[in-house]
């Protein structure tokens, strides 16, 4: 029995932190500090985080473990979400300003510090909206009983976009209707469209059917959402739009010209309205649309599209007239000779058939027409020559001249014209040359250039030779690779054969295909050449900079390797210790170069640099070697400073650290700690022993003691070996007393952190509420108003007060605005109450007012003054507990209104808000509650650990 117990008691023994091993994975916890509706798990244990679209978004990512944690944001698309989406924000606060409705979904927080596997959690935000309903009606008309009378059935449906799923109520007036009311009148949903549609079916219709129609929709006041309602008035007139159009389908006009076209409406009830649109563009920027009339003002051959007018009064379907605007151009006159196709020929000879072919890019294309001319005579057609259209073998609306058996008479000069009716320009085809001059053409790489060498930044020219009458244009494009010239084109022009390219890069290294166009020359099967160009460039290498850290008489290895550069293979290295050249062994050509040092000592530690070259230039490897040892880690978890005496003032803070990569170099045998007070002179050092064996993650610490409340502390910790010196790590330790910030409990906001415990200035107000103490005030602090000290009157207690001095003014408005306290029930209907408990202390001839608002963001945000004092009320703090029943989520305003003068100071201290009823009697304001995982909470775990020994003994006994 006695070795059980033994054992029980030898379990319940809290382990010291440094038995745990100081690396730790992460653990991560998420929360939200915005808006919020309410956040909730659903049935799935899933953390649902309720937000209204249009408000901040706020998430945090608190984590733990050692080293400290990265921390990365990732979203998915949820139901809310229109498509898959993810953003990566490194950062342990999400916040995202008013949050839009594709923004809702599934929220990850990764947490990783290289030790385990990473902490995710997840929450899904859903963002609630609801927007305005539309509603549209349709009317059948049905033949009953052959043609004795006819039956007239309408359909109102009102369609809405929600989140959640929207509840309709219909209303014919005042009434609300509902699903078979009577024989007339039948409500359902359309099964595809999964409760957003709603419709309202009127049967046989009747003359008390004739009336004012309202679809409400309702998402029952979540996040303060308020209905929303469409009405329409039934008559029986009710009709849908007729349109017509002053123009005709297709508009043909000239470039320059001003047009106007009228959509004029000739029915529906109610009168609709009408709209212009252009597709597949924008409306141009020199339209105007007033009513049914568009204008356009000096038309450009890019306002051409399909204009659109479309009628809409919400009865039946829309009408719609579509106007196609073509604006008459033509651009791009080509020639093409075809020699003998059935002869398979390529060249023109005489006796053989020839064919010249004229195309030009004009709109309307179908309308263009051509003209063409021998020595600068009208051609007419003959059995020996035809004019044709619309080779099948050419694009469209293109214009062929054959001449049948060539003769020697038909030499000569031949042109080809194309026009447009009305419009006042033709264009021309260059001069068609026909001889036993004129002969296909051939394409060559002059000789020695078909391999182009240039250096990066430079200028390259590619040349391939074209002979023969006509020249035809070159192509141009990349073989080796499916990319764009620097122009950003895949296919580049040139006339003389040569492609020109200005500022190369490696990039643009590769293999050129030049070809012959089959335009402005023979139709024939294109002639292709290829160049290749080599771009070269400065070596490109690595390791750009690397720490290396050895123990003193170990052999290290240095390497610099060229990753790319053209010519790919070194030409020299040259390596320098501190800047001054070494004496290294030639290199044959190789991608690397090393050095190696035979001891590492303090002689030999220092900064190596190794500079590699090829024919272009250079790039060089930076090595830093030392015996140092790498920096401490300080341990990320360590708690809080802990108060030790609070009447002198003291507090002592437990300093933990680890030993960044301990075997790297020589053991440490010493720590030397630095302490200095922030903004103070003089630093205090100490030297500390090392553990015997410093292992990876082995924890060590050091308790500082009588450090004063409220200074800052730098501590600076160095690691000694016997190579000296290693590298030092810094903290700043600020003394703060724990605070939680976002739930009601009995914590007590003393305003002693300067975060003031989760309290914000409002943005919206004339001025902002002042945090001071007795130490921090102003020595031209205004007499006979506002307090010596804070409520608890330390002199170092601090208090948030206003100062009426100028340049305040009567009226004027401080508000302090508490965070957000997230107010959940199993019973919606249910109120939770609450006890607001503050001091305040109004004293002077001047005081204006001191509110306290409440503010509820269940039903919209309404704001209520729950409590007021004003005027004089003496000098000495006064208690105030007020009671509130928050129906949803609230905050907690402190407003102070200035009053006719500058002796009007007002202060607040010692604000609690705790759940449940205020006591009938005035009670003073709670301690301050440790925060879990606090230093007081760790004395409390203590002290119920002494407890345990003492109970097993009276137990055994």
């Amino acid at each position: 029995m006695m070795e059980v117990l033994w054992i029980l008691f030898l379990s319940l023994i809290p382990r010291p932190s440094r038995g745990q091993g100081a690396y730790a994975p992460a653990q991560a916890q998420i929360i939200h500090a915005g808006h919020a509706c309410v956040v909730k798990e659903d049935n799935m244990s899933e953390r649902v985080y309720t937000i209204r679209e249009g408000w901040t978004l706020v998430l945090q990512c608190l984590v733990s473990g050692h080293p400290r944690p990265q921390v990365r944001w990732t979203k998915t698309a949820g139901s809310a979400s229109e498509k898959f989406q993810e953003t990566s924000i490194y950062n342990e606060t999400l916040r995202i300003e008013k949050v839009q409705r594709m923004q809702g979904g599934r929220y990850y927080c990764k947490a990783e510090n290289g030790v385990g596997v990473p902490a995710i959690k997840s929450i899904r935000v859903d963002v609630q909206y609801l927007d305005e309903p539309i509603l549209t009606i349709h009317q059948t008309i049905s033949d009953v009983r052959g043609s004795f009378y006819q039956e007239k059935t309408v359909f109102l449906r009102c369609t809405v976009s929600s989140n959640p799923p929207a509840r309709f109520i219909w209303k014919r007036a005042t009434e609300i209707l509902s699903h078979n009311q009577d024989n007339g009148v039948d409500i359902y949903e359309p099964l595809y469209t999964q409760g957003e549609t709603k419709v309202l079916k009127l049967k046989n219709l009747r003359p008390q059917d004739y009336a004012n129609y309202t679809c409400q929709v309702s998402v029952r006041n979540v996040c303060g959402i308020p209905d929303k309602s469409i009405t329409f008035r039934l008559t029986n007139r009710t009709a849908p739009p007729t349109l017509k159009m002053s123009v005709n389908e297709t508009l043909v006009v000239n470039p320059g010209d001003n047009i106007t076209m009228q959509c004029t409406p000739t029915g529906g009830d109610p009168p609709p309205k009408t709209v212009w649109s252009h597709s597949p563009n924008p409306m141009p920027p020199n339209s105007m649309s007033k009513g049914g009339n568009l204008t356009l003002w000096n038309i450009r051959t890019e306002d051409s599209g399909y204009y659109n007018c479309t009628a809409i009064n919400n009865v039946g379907n829309p009408a719609k007239k579509t106007v196609n605007l073509l604006v008459r151009s033509m651009r791009n006159i080509t020639y093409q000779i075809t020699p003998d196709v059935i002869k398979e020929s390529e060249s023109i000879q005489l006796g053989q058939d020839l064919k010249l072919s004229c195309h030009v890019d004009a709109v309307p294309q179908d309308k263009v027409q051509y003209t063409w001319y021998k020595n600068q005579k009208v051609i007419k057609t003959s059995d020996h020559l035809l004019i044709t259209r619309n080779d099948p073998e050419l694009p469209p609306v293109t214009s062929s001249l054959e001449i049948i058996d060539l003769r020697f008479s038909d030499y000569g000069t031949y042109m080809c014209e194309a026009s447009l009716p009305n419009l006042p320009i033709t264009l021309n085809s260059s001069d068609i040359n026909i001889s036993a001059e004129t002969v296909p053409p051939s394409l060559s790489v002059p000789k020695g250039q078909l391999v182009i060498t240039v250096r990066e930044g430079s200028r390259a020219e590619l040349q391939c030779e074209v002979r023969g009458k006509p020249l035809p244009p070159i192509l141009w494009t990349r073989m080796d690779k499916e990319a764009a010239f620097p122009s950003g084109e895949m296919v580049v022009e040139t006339t003389d054969g040569k492609l020109r390219l200005d500022n190369v890069t490696r990039e643009m290294s590769g293999t050129y295909k030049c070809q012959t166009a089959r335009y402005n020359g023979f139709n024939i099967r294109p002639r292709e050449a290829s160049v290749h160009l080599n771009v070269q460039f400065a070596p490109v290498v690595e390791p750009k900079f690397m720490d290396i850290r050895q123990a003193v008489q170990r052999n290290v290895t240095l390497r610099c390797n060229m990753l790319k550069g053209s010519p790919v293979k070194v030409a020299t290295a040259v390596w320098r210790f501190n800047r001054s050249l070494l004496s290294t062994p030639p290199i044959e050509q190789q991608e690397y170069s090393e050095y190696k040092i035979s001891s590492m000592s303090r002689e030999t530690s220092g900064t190596y640099e190794c500079t590699i070259s090829n024919d272009v230039g250079s790039d060089a490897c930076v090595f830093q070697v030392t015996g140092k040892a790498y920096s401490p880690e300080f341990y990320y978890d360590t708690q809080d400073p802990i108060e030790t005496n609070k009447q002198f003032k003291n507090y002592s803070y437990l300093v933990q650290w680890t030993q960044k990569e301990p075997q790297a170099v020589d053991p440490v045998t010493s720590y030397r700690l630095e302490l200095k007070p922030g903004n103070l002179r003089g630093i205090s050092s100490i030297t500390l022993a090392a553990a015997p064996e410093i292992n990876k993650g082995g924890l060590q610490e050091y308790r500082l003691k009588d450090l004063r409340i409220f200074s800052n502390y730098e501590i600076k910790i160095t690691p000694i070996t016997i190579f000296g010196a290693g590298d030092s790590a810094n903290r700043t330790i600020r003394y703060k007393e724990p605070i939680n910030y976002r739930n009601p409990s009995d914590n007590t906001c003393r305003f002693d952190d300067e975060k003031l415990c989760g309290f914000v200035q409002d943005k919206d107000d004339n001025f902002d509420w002042i945090r001071q103490s007795k130490l921090t005030e102003s020595v031209k602090r205004t007499a006979n108003t506002g307090p010596e000290m804070d409520h608890s009157g330390k002199p170092e207690g601090f208090y948030m007060f206003i100062e009426a001095s100028k340049p305040r003014r009567l009226g004027d408005k401080a508000r302090l605005i508490s965070p957000m306290y997230n107010v959940t029930t199993k019973f919606p209907s249910h109120k939770v109450s609450y006890c607001v408990s503050f001091y305040y202390h109004m004293y002077g001839r001047h005081i204006g007012y001191l509110n306290m608002v409440l503010r509820v963001m269940n039903i919209g945000t309404t704001n209520s003054t729950v409590w007021s004092k004003n005027g004089n009320l003496g000098n000495r703090w006064q208690h105030a507990s007020v009671h509130i029943s928050p129906s949803g989520p609230f905050q907690v305003v402190f407003e102070c209104i200035i009053g006719p003068n500058v002796e009007g100071d007002v202060a607040i201290d010692d604000v609690t808000i705790k759940k449940g009823d205020c006591p009938k009697k005035q009670i003073a304001p709670t301690k301050a509650v440790a925060s879990p995982g606090s230093s007081s909470s760790y004395l409390l775990s203590g002290s119920l650990f002494w407890l345990i020994p003492f109970f097993l003994f009276v137990l055994l006994r």
